[in-house]
């Protein structure tokens, strides 16, 4: 052994800190510290710690429950982050995760395979509608994104299209931040400093039916305004030409911007035009999929059947992370025999103990009927929220399953909105804060107009929703005396 090799061995802590394997000991003060001198967070103003009180330290979940390092308790109304569906604390996932460790830990998915991942795949084949059989893995929601768009534009170029690389989305529409991912988001302000970003993205307007007006659409008419939203696509294929666009890429309920549902009959439509153009649709349920808005996959939610599925998040319930690209026969097709590979993959992509807690993860899902409690405790839900309407403050309660977004307007009458500077001091300077230390972790956010969004853990109910709309009175009742 090398002398360095026994100085790292047998060095000692100092004696003003902890032991490495201590780490139950650290006061709240040290990992403050900890934090500020090592810690980069992501979405986050690091200033909060190296100017501020330092960051909020979440160190247990039960539930629908989440507690802080001082222990102080709190309703997650966001599933961590749209991620813990089946709820915190489920020891049959960490014993399942720690069993797959102990017989195989890790192997790729290159070239090799094994159970867990093979399992996951045909588990994922048969929710999935139509044609949609074949499962490739990632290790999140981005990488999924990243690799349905590489796959659109390969299988394109395999046909003997090889211009058909041009991907649209809809406006405010998040979908990573992968390189191509990000090409694919529909937020200048999270582009605008990494450019020039990936080439190819173009946008098109979103389902905001309470901003029908302002797009010019109609506003009178959901489903009217539905088919004109689909008409843009077709609009925005004719312009960039057919023979250049390979992907339509859609949340089922856009998230950014405040949980915008598709109007009735939209889907078809957009199904309609994309098969009239020869593109392929990508439903991108990173959030959606997974009991959130009631099915396995949110595309039957509204009786369409993609091209590609990309998913990830609630897949575990975030006990460990994976992601996966679920695709159609026919685009998998041109790689089924001869030589030709997809050139693509992830180290961790599919891992083993990732896999084994997804499968585990569904079984609760089954045993616990909890996409048919989304499905039942859902208008509920919305009217529960809805009670907020009385609120000068609140201009819309809009969402399905259990995913709401509730926008923030200075005027209902004219659904005015918040200009940056008051939206800045609404949401950062006091919703954030005010809502966590009044015991709910949510998401207040201005990622288009203002909005407090919603995601809890499926497992809740009337009960839970009576708790979150109280919360919510309270804090926004005093918000709007602020303004």
């Amino acid at each position: 052994m090398s002398t360095t090799a026994q100085s790292v061995t047998t060095s000692q802590a100092p004696a003003d800190r902890p032991a490495r394997s201590d780490r139950a000991a650290r006061s709240e003060s040290e990992l403050q510290q900890m934090a500020k001198d090592h810690l980069w967070m992501h979405f986050a103003r690091q200033s909060v710690m190296t100017e501020g009180p330092g960051v909020p330290i979440i160190v247990k979940g039960e539930g629908h429950h989440i507690w802080d390092s001082q222990g102080k308790q709190y309703i997650d109304g966001l599933s961590g982050l749209f991620v813990v569906a089946a709820g915190h604390g489920r020891r049959r996932l960490a014993e399942v995760a720690a069993k797959q460790a102990e017989q195989l830990a890790f192997f790729p998915i290159w070239s090799y395979a094994h159970p867990a991942a093979i399992e996951l795949a045909d588990r994922l084949a048969d929710y999935a509608p139509g044609d949609l059989n074949k499962v490739f893995f990632s290790t999140g929601g981005g990488e999924a994104v990243e690799t349905a768009f590489k796959l659109a534009k390969y299988y394109w170029r395999i046909q003997g299209k090889p211009t058909k690389h041009k991907v649209i989305s809809r406006s405010v529409a998040y979908h990573g931040t992968p390189q191509g991912a990000l090409a694919i988001t529909g937020i200048p302000a999270m582009k605008e400093m990494f450019e020039p970003v990936t080439p190819g993205g173009f946008r098109v307007p979103n389902t905001n039916f309470y901003r029908a007006a302002d797009m010019g659409a109609p506003s009178a008419d959901l489903e009217a305004f539905g088919v004109w939203a689909a008409d843009r696509i077709e609009e925005m294929i004719q312009f960039e030409g057919p023979d250049t666009v390979a992907a339509v890429f859609l949340e089922p309920v856009q998230n950014s911007g405040g949980c915008f549902p598709p109007p009735p009959g939209y889907f078809q439509r957009v199904r309609q035009i994309c098969d009239k153009y020869d593109v392929l649709l990508v439903s991108d349920e990173v959030i959606c999929a997974f009991g959130r808005v009631g099915h396995m996959f949110a595309c039957d939610a509204y009786g369409y059947v993609p091209d590609m599925i990309t998913c990830a998040k609630a897949m575990t319930s975030g006990y460990s992370p994976i992601g996966a690209t679920i695709v159609s026969d026919r685009i998998y097709e041109p790689f089924a025999h001869g030589d030709r590979a997809f050139y693509h993959g992830y180290t961790f992509g599919g891992h083993p103990v990732s896999a084994a807690v997804a499968l585990e993860n569904l079984d609760i899902f089954e045993e616990e009927g909890l996409n048919e409690r989304v499905r039942e405790y859902s208008p509920v839900f919305r009217s529960t929220l809805e009670k907020l309407n009385d609120l000068p403050i609140v201009g819309d309660v809009r969402g399905d399953g259990y995913f709401f977004g509730i926008e923030l307007v200075k005027d209902k009458a004219t659904k005015e909105t918040f200009d940056d500077d008051e939206s800045e001091r609404l949401l950062r300077g006091f919703l954030s804060k005010g809502l966590f230390d009044a015991g709910l972790y949510c998401r207040a956010d201005d990622r288009g107009d203002p909005v407090i969004q919603l995601a809890p853990p499926l497992t809740i109910g009337p009960k839970e929703f009576d708790e979150i709309e109280q919360i919510l009175r309270s804090v926004l009742t005093e918000a709007w005396t602020r303004l």
